[in-house]
């Protein structure tokens, strides 16, 4: 048996690869102005683009890359979907974490493709019609071209605050996986016309702890125990993460960019969050531990954010 195992062996220095000014903004984050209004259960999409639990999806291939298995299918309308389903190493499954962070990330401005979680599907393929587990269906959609990976260390938006406040916010839920694979480019078509959008997907390694090799996810016991932000030295906050791509985070986030991230995602409403969560298919009990400990990260940022600028320390 071959296991494949990632190591970053080199890592490419973190810089912007354009001046600030000439940063495209709107292709990563567009500030939004009905944050209050935006329905977290449904998407940012059309209510039409989400996959019918009724229907029978037909097999098309297995999925071929990652730990998690999966397909794609094809469901009634002839629409493509790409299916993660659970693991069976007993970890938690990344489909119903993935949902809630790509709500998440949507309502607060950041590009996401049309994901949807199904507890169980009916397929239909070589062994006739049954029902399958379920898990994240992610839509392929005719506006959206997939145009290849973007990288977290070199982009337009390095050091702005929409760059510096995205990893904020996925380091609130111990994302573990800041890996450039699982960041997509899509040449996005609206009113003939064709927009670039720089995506991160894939967000399912997180709502646990953070490490190198193979993080427990979707672990509240775990997600409750572990710190978030352990103080801040020489001018910059320090996180309790353990992944890969240190250079990402350590020495280079501000009070400031934690402030911001805190503030712009505390705007959700207690509603927002359950309805993110019920969209991942979370139990209401469990779902609302997380919440509660997300808004205590949240709190932390946005006190870190308003620093007075005291003497380097650190502390739990």
């Amino acid at each position: 048996m071959v296991f494949a195992v990632y190591l970053p062996f080199c890592t490419a220095d973190v810089r912007p690869t354009a001046p600030p000014s000439a940063a495209p903004m709107a292709a990563l984050w567009e500030r939004p102005s009905d944050i209050e209004a935006r329905d977290l259960f449904a998407g940012p999409w059309p209510r039409n683009r989400a996959p019918d639990p009724e229907a029978t999806y037909t097999f098309v291939e297995k999925k071929h890359h990652g730990v998690n298995p999966g397909m794609t299918v094809r469901d009634p309308k002839g629409r493509k979907w790409s299916i993660k389903q659970a693991p069976t190493d007993g970890q938690a499954s990344e489909a119903p974490i993935e949902v809630v962070l790509s709500r998440i990330l949507s309502a607060v401005g950041y590009r996401q493709p049309p994901v949807y979680f199904l507890p169980s599907f009916t397929l239909a393929d070589d062994r006739g019609t049954h029902v399958e587990p379920g898990g994240r269906f992610r839509l392929h959609d005719k506006s959206l071209k997939d145009a290849g990976e973007w990288s977290w260390q070199q982009n337009p938006f390095v050091g702005t605050k929409p760059y510096q406040g995205l990893l904020v916010i996925l380091l609130m839920f111990n994302s573990s996986d800041l890996k450039n694979v699982n960041n997509t480019l899509y040449e996005h078509k609206i009113d003939g016309g064709t927009e670039r959008w720089y995506v991160v997907r894939d967000l399912g390694t997180a709502l646990g702890e953070t490490g190198k090799t193979a993080p427990r996810r979707g672990d509240i016991d775990l997600f409750e125990r572990l710190p978030f932000i352990r103080g801040v030295d020489a001018g910059f906050v320090v996180f309790d993460y353990r992944g890969w791509h240190q250079e990402l985070v350590r020495k280079r986030i501000t009070p400031d960019d934690a402030g911001w991230a805190g503030e712009l995602i505390s705007t959700l409403s207690d509603r927002q969050w359950r309805d993110a969560f019920r969209a991942g298919g979370y139990a209401p009990d469990l779902a609302e531990r997380f919440i509660t400990r997300l808004h205590t990260n949240i709190a932390q940022a946005h006190r870190i954010g308003q620093d007075d600028g005291r003497p380097a320390r650190e502390r739990r």
